[in-house]
């Protein structure tokens, strides 16, 4: 089982379960000891589990502490999977080798991973964990920008204007947003606003990978203007008036329909 799969599968576990020991955790994994052991102190580092004698347990929703607003990561990757696994593989089509593409971080942009593996492109993106998926499962050239790691979100963020992503210029953007509205795209964090507004200015084409859920979220920031969206992604769940709306404002809209996730062994 890869290092990613097993991870999961051993958080899943202790969702279930709230505690294990190594022993039952080689068990259920079919792991080695030593490998479960490494896992857990691996998924401890990124604040996903907490380590106990012998074992781990499941890391309570209330002793979190979030350095940014809005949903995690982890609590958003398994809602609307099937839609955002098809939208994800749509976007990715729309790459062509040789191409320097930015993706930020996100749920939806991450499930494009699998779709990158055979791709040969140079991606800056702000996301740690798509970032150490692509350079373990491909040969894709891979840029980060500096700042600091918000483990929850799965993003790396810099506070100051004169960050890496000043010296990159890329074709195309892939974003996945808080929420879509006639407003334009909206957002949570103003040092999500503040980060994402800079990868923007550094592209020509931005395509927004939005499921149908997101025309019906509404938050209190608004990152940029429809205006500045060149094309919106979503799925055959979205409302006619939601597809009008951005067609009206001149964003092209593409839909596709939800695919099964595979399951993972």
């Amino acid at each position: 089982m890869v290092n990613h799969k097993r991870r999961k599968g051993l958080l899943k576990l202790l969702a279930e379960h709230d505690t294990a020991s190594v022993e039952q955790l080689v068990d259920w994994l079919s792991s080695s000891p030593a490998t479960v052991r490494r896992d857990i102190v691996w998924l401890a580092e990124r604040n996903l589990l907490t380590r106990t004698r012998g074992g781990a347990e499941n890391l309570q929703q209330k002793k979190r502490t979030f350095a940014l607003s809005g949903e995690t990561f982890q609590n958003n990757i398994e809602r609307f999977a099937a839609q955002k696994r098809a939208i994800a593989r749509y976007a990715t089509g729309m790459c062509s080798d040789g191409e320097t593409i930015i993706i930020n971080g996100g749920t939806t942009t991450y499930m494009m991973v699998e779709f990158l593996a055979e791709k040969r492109l140079k991606i800056l993106t702000n996301s740690f964990l798509m970032a150490e998926r692509l350079l373990m499962s491909s040969e894709n050239e891979i840029i980060l920008p500096g700042g600091k790691v918000y483990r929850e979100q799965n993003v790396i963020l810099s506070p100051f204007d004169n960050d890496i992503t000043q010296h990159h210029y890329a074709a195309k953007m892939f974003m996945g947003v808080y929420g879509l509205s006639m407003l334009g795209l909206m957002e949570a964090d103003p040092l999500l606003i503040q980060a994402e507004n800079r990868l923007i200015s550094q592209t020509e084409e931005l395509i927004v990978l939005a499921d149908s859920s997101k025309f019906s979220k509404k938050a209190g920031l608004i990152l940029c203007g429809l205006n500045r969206v060149s094309c919106v992604i979503t799925d055959t769940g979205a409302s006619d008036a939601a597809v009008q709306m951005l067609e009206q404002a001149g964003v092209q809209v593409i839909t596709v329909t939800p695919e099964a996730v595979p399951k993972e062994t």
